[in-house]
């Protein structure tokens, strides 16, 4: 951990009325400002890292407002980051349960996209073929341990077909080619949600970018870098740069909020390797949110609605505090004819998802998840726009539990555009796959 971080920290207590948790509890220790205390205690050696310390980095969501609210600028996701592989590295917190899924998720699904996507397709077998229907009409589900049982309604829907089966390796626009960037389809995003990469390339398209999709593409690591694992991170970033060369495009897209967090700093995660640092530090300037990069390069105003009227957005916490865009998705949705965006009252507070936050803490995430679905309902809009598909999964599970609501569909910016363009008379968003 680097101690000079430790030391921006004022105690001014900025951080304390956004963060989450500590509006929750109103405990010092389960704030910002209360963690890196404890953080400080351990460097200076006044106390040892132990299960109460794990524990406490795990109640953190990683959101990342205080961030944003810090004026000190304290790197505060460097912090978490170190004190989780603290805590991992102690092995404070293990049990054979705990040890089985961190080896099996970390380890072998999200090291191998292979295994991954094959994974998916038996999801989406079991989903589709009627074993799910039958597994929870004859309650089989209660078979399960409780932990996976309460889990078992949040599983993802699987796409009927992965980004690989969606998007040509390289695609070109009708017309003029002005830019050539690469197209980052995820993880869950790639299973569950691979319209919106197929949305993505089509918005690309149509504002004249050539789009290099590789067929099989790693894990962007940030699951892993924020669960202790820098070591599998840091192999991760070297597979991308070794999968897309930062030299060979104008931008690397990525439509994911968390991952574009962590993909923009694949330079503090190899830094000391001789072979990657510099590449990782061009790697880092050419990684762009596809709203950011949208905005930057002058994206085309669509001349044909979206097919909704009324739209309210929620904020991706790692897109809003970690990126810092805020204005870019905004600009998107109010470019679309006839399309009113009704601001939402605290969209940039976290919904509970928080990459796997919705499993390791449940209750938390429920709370979260409530006070989020509130909001929205309060703006009256049929649909609400995310960025990240965490918080697209979180957001749906909790309308499909809510029938009375009015917001009845979770989308995203990029998707809502990509639906402009094709509505277009001379649908500029077609393509060439040569």
């Amino acid at each position: 951990m680097d101690y000079s971080i430790l030391q921006q920290c004022m105690h001014c207590g900025m951080c304390l009325p956004t963060c989450p948790t500590y509006v929750e509890t109103k405990h010092e220790r389960n704030s910002p400002r209360g963690r890196i205390a404890l953080m400080r205690a351990i460097a200076d050696g006044e106390m040892n890292v132990s299960r109460s310390f794990g524990d406490e980095m795990y109640y953190c969501l990683g959101c990342l407002a205080c961030v944003t609210a810090c004026p000190a600028g304290v790197n505060y996701v460097e912090l978490f980051e170190a004190a989780r592989a603290d805590v991992e590295q102690s092995k404070v917190l293990e049990n054979p349960q705990r040890s089985f899924w961190r080896w099996l998720t970390l380890e072998i699904f999200f090291m191998k996209p292979r295994l991954l996507r094959a994974a998916g397709v038996l999801l989406r077998c079991y989903q589709q073929c009627g074993l799910e229907w039958l597994a929870r009409t004859l309650r089989l589900i209660w078979l399960l341990p409780g932990n996976l049982r309460k889990l078992e309604p949040q599983t993802p829907r699987m796409s009927d077909k992965f980004s690989n089966a969606l998007i040509d390796e390289v695609e070109w626009p009708r017309g003029e080619v002005k830019h050539r960037v690469a197209l980052l389809t995820g993880c869950v995003q790639d299973l569950a949600f691979s319209d919106i990469n197929r949305d993505t390339a089509d918005v690309l398209l149509a504002n004249g970018c050539e789009v290099v999709t590789p067929r099989v593409q790693f894990c962007c690591g940030s699951l892993h870098a924020h669960n202790g694992a820098p070591h599998l991170a840091a192999e991760l970033a070297r597979k991308q740069i070794d999968m897309i060369d930062p030299e060979s495009v104008d931008a690397i897209i990525t439509n994911a909020g968390g991952c574009g967090s962590h993909l923009k700093h694949y330079s503090n995660l190899l830094g000391g390797d001789p072979a990657y640092s510099e590449r990782a530090r061009l790697w880092d300037s050419k990684v762009k949110d596809i709203h950011e990069w949208l905005v930057t390069t002058g994206f085309r105003k669509p001349a044909a609605g979206c097919g909704m009227s009324e739209v309210t957005y929620h904020e991706s916490c790692h897109l809003c505090h970690g990126q810092k865009i805020t204005r870019q998705p905004r600009a998107i949705l109010n470019a679309i004819p006839g399309l009113r965006v009704i601001e939402l009252n605290e969209s940039n507070w976290c919904c509970g998802s928080a990459g796997i936050y919705n499993i390791t803490q449940p209750e938390e995430s429920a709370r979260l998840l409530t006070r989020k679905l509130d909001n929205v309902e309060r703006t009256h809009a049929p649909a609400v726009a995310t960025s990240n598909p965490g918080c697209h999964l979180q957001l749906a599970f909790g309308l499909r539990n809510r029938i009375q609501s009015m917001c009845r569909t979770v989308t995203q910016p990029v998707s809502m555009l990509a639906a402009a363009y094709r509505g277009e008379p001379t649908n500029e968003g077609q393509h060439d796959s040569r």
